[in-house]
């Protein structure tokens, strides 16, 4: 019953923020932080899940930029629980076949993110350039995942080269976006389904005396020790919790 009734809510409370974020895009399209407040909005809905999700954004990440973002993508609920770490004047990268979802798409599009076409390497090409561009002349942030697909509990998965290739181009610092492990920890039946903590690196430039599968290679060891520290923290704090309770 709690599973039926938290499906009806969220539906209806995701189309109420999407109209809210449509409304806004039209008011101020294509807007710096538009897809700040579209991830403050969708990272709302983690109450009604029952996830508390605790994000750790270092100060040198609020006060500069811009940067790389580079983000684990676990599974569909990334949209309410990582990217509740968007910071302003961040767009994302991401495929040009979700304008096509309703609602969704077109906030997705006049939220100003950028749009790219995975099947034509002639427009990956031209989309990262562009992207370079809004860094440079915008001053804009760009949101990554790195895998390129989700990883549906196996791990994360090995990096692609393009964001690496964007940050090397535009010499602008990485930010690892870390989740902790979520993977089948979501009960729709279940009251409370834990906490999700998202933990960003201070910004670190590639290494010039590297190369660039090295580089790439050493910020994915970043990010799969930084996401086994998370899962260990949880763990930890959860056997603490049910020895106090026990007592």
């Amino acid at each position: 019953m709690l599973a039926l009734l938290r499906i009806v809510v969220i539906f209806f409370f995701f189309i109420f923020i999407n109209l809210i974020l449509i409304l806004v895009c039209f008011v101020r399209p294509f807007h710096r932080d538009n897809v700040y407040l579209a991830g403050k909005l969708y990272s709302s809905i983690s109450f009604l899940l029952g996830l508390k999700i605790k994000v750790r954004t270092p100060d040198s990440v609020i006060s500069g930029g811009p940067y790389v973002f580079m983000a684990n993508h676990q599974n569909s609920y990334d949209l309410i629980t990582i990217c509740a770490a968007v910071v302003k004047g961040t767009v994302s990268v991401g495929k040009k076949s979700l304008v096509w979802i309703p609602l969704f798409g077109q906030v997705y599009w006049l939220s100003g993110n950028i749009l790219i076409d995975r099947k034509n390497a002639g427009n990956s090409r031209s989309t990262l350039q562009k992207t370079v561009q809004k860094i440079r002349q915008k001053r804009l942030s760009v949101w990554f995942f790195p895998e390129g697909t989700r990883s549906y509990g196996r791990g994360l998965l090995p990096f692609k080269t393009g964001a690496f290739r964007i940050a090397e181009a535009t010499k602008a610092p990485i930010v690892l976006v870390s989740a902790s492990e979520l993977h089948n920890k979501i009960a729709l039946n279940r009251w409370s389904n834990g906490t999700l903590i998202v933990e960003m690196s201070a910004p670190e430039r590639m290494d010039e005396n590297k190369t660039l599968k090295q580089n790439v290679e050493y910020f994915q060891q970043k990010m799969g020790d930084t996401i086994s520290k998370l899962n260990t923290e949880l763990a930890e704090n959860s056997k603490a919790k049910s020895s106090q309770s026990g007592q």
